[in-house]
């Protein structure tokens, strides 16, 4: 009897000890900390995580130590003095359990954001089977974070690091990859990418909802997501999905019994709210939980969502606001920030006063370029008229980085094409003034055509226009006293003004007609 009382006295201890073990917290990194992770060289390298409150947290890595207690709420955060890029590191992390991660690598890292063209993998862009089979660099590592809208924002992400090589490169973002390939082989330099898009994306679902609740002239697009939110009645939709997944259980069992297919089984109907198309929602569940992580800069590519409806005429408006807000978490100051202008999409431009929202989102961006420290790839040459996803990501990657090298990493190259710098206009004609015209001004298939000119009747036609010097002439015999001119302005338009070093004029226009 004795000894079965202090076998049962040694197993209630036991218990005891197990659950004051558990109920102590593990020290625990963000996603983001992980094996083959690339650190942001010659900047101060934050590092977070948690751990029970009062707990002190060590990380060391190269010559470096630094320690930090957890707050009330078990958070904790340091900084890593500078690194400099070097032979693959191993980061240590140590409270009551000791976190290691090995092969980490110093260079230079960057976020890579947007919608489905930043989204499409190498696996879908031409000659893939080429980009793959070359693909052995094992100082590229991207990171994409796992895809979760979330309405407050989120701590932590899913995702870890994969080094390039031939078998794993295929998932990589092919714009993000092609960018980051460039860099790496012109800085000779590791480069981390770190990957957070989703196809189908609208770019206020990427901004925070303070940045854009500050701002009234985007108050139609938060009023235009609100409206979508009164017709759902939460308990209404529960007793809907019941009564359907009733209905569809008898049936199964029925049409089985008949040897007949069964139809898929109901979805209850989704609160608007969680959609991942929500404003905010992806910033709260996808960039949230990145901040502060060690980046250089951001590359985007998005817009195709934003010219759905006559809102795309703000994202003039937005574009600049998420750049803000992102730099503003950040903390970095104004980190270096580029995007890509849509390419040209559908049918061919026939008519000099075409109007496409493509067009407006196109403007947005260009305009944004008043934002300091930012840039622009324009792509209205290597879209595909019947495709929204141009298979074409190395041209796209290619100019991007052209741009970071020459402004980021002041290697002395042309990094854009020719952008508008004013119009003047002489009797019947008007000369227009263009920057970045690197190597002169070249009508790319010998004639210069895509320019359309209006006078005060706001009627468009197509213009004549020659190169003289680094100024085009435009004119029409139809219009004795031009006001105004348009430039490759429609969805997918003509698009032959280059520059000596091959890169493709932006479209552009000179007036604000509505």
């Amino acid at each position: 009897m004795t000894q079965v009382i202090l076998k049962r006295g040694s197993l209630l201890i036991g218990i005891g000890l197990l659950f004051c073990f558990s109920a102590r917290a593990e020290v625990k990194l963000p996603g983001i900390f992980s094996d083959h992770m690339v650190l942001q060289r010659n900047i101060a390298t934050p590092v977070w995580g948690w751990a029970d409150p009062g707990e002190t947290v060590t990380v060391s890595i190269a010559d470096q130590t630094r320690t930090a207690t957890a707050d009330a709420s078990g958070n904790w955060k340091l900084q890593l003095g500078k690194l400099a890029a070097d032979i693959p590191l191993t980061m240590t992390v140590a409270g009551r359990n000791t976190i290691i991660i090995q092969d980490v690598l110093v260079g230079e890292v960057w976020l890579a954001s947007g919608q489905s063209n930043m989204q499409l993998s190498v696996n879908d862009v031409t000659e893939a089977w080429k980009e793959k089979a070359s693909a052995t660099f094992p100082q590229i590592r991207m990171f994409t974070v796992g895809r979760r809208p979330a309405t407050t924002p989120q701590t932590n992400c899913d995702g870890h690091w994969v080094v390039c090589a031939p078998a794993t490169v295929g998932n990589f973002s092919a714009a993000a990859y092609f960018f980051g390939r460039e860099l790496h082989q012109r800085l000779g330099l590791p480069v981390g990418i770190v990957h957070a898009s989703w196809g189908g994306t609208p770019i206020e679902t990427w901004t925070s909802m303070p940045a854009m609740q500050k701002r009234p002239e985007l108050a139609p697009v938060l009023k235009n997501w609100e409206a979508t939110l009164h017709p759902y009645d939460a308990a209404k939709a529960q007793a809907e999905y019941l009564s359907a997944l009733e209905t569809w259980t008898n049936n199964s069992e029925e049409l089985k019994a008949q040897g007949k297919a069964v139809p898929p089984m109901p979805q209850k109907h989704a609160d608007p709210r969680m959609d991942k198309n929500y404003p905010a929602n992806l910033f709260n569940g996808m960039i949230a939980p990145i901040i502060p992580y060690a980046i250089h800069g951001a590359i985007w590519y998005q817009g195709e969502n934003n010219t759905a409806n006559e809102l795309a005429k703000l994202y003039s408006v937005q574009l600049p606001v998420m750049i803000q807000d992102w730099r503003q978490r950040w903390n970095e100051g104004d980190f270096p920030f580029a995007w890509v202008q849509l390419p040209n999409f559908m049918k061919r431009a026939t008519n000099a006063a075409e109007f496409s929202r493509w067009s407006v989102v196109r403007e947005g961006m260009l305009k944004s370029l008043l934002v300091t420290n930012t840039g622009m790839a324009v792509t209205i040459d290597v879209g595909e008229p019947g495709n929204i996803h141009p298979k074409n990501k190395q041209a796209v990657g290619h100019r991007l980085a052209l741009w970071a090298l020459a402004k980021v990493y002041d290697l002395d190259i042309p990094y854009s094409g020719p952008l508008p710098a004013g119009q003047k206009i002489n009797a019947d004609e008007i000369t227009l003034a263009f920057i970045h015209t690197d190597g002169g001004l070249v009508a790319k298939g010998g004639e210069l055509k895509g320019f359309a000119v209006a006078g005060e009747d706001h009627h468009w036609v197509w213009a004549n226009a020659r190169i003289e010097g680094n100024q085009v002439i435009v004119s029409s015999p139809e219009v004795s006293s031009p006001k105004a001119v348009r430039y490759a302005w429609a969805a997918n338009p003509d698009c032959t003004l280059f520059n000596g070093a091959g890169l493709p004029a932006s479209p552009f226009r000179t007036d604000d007609w509505q």
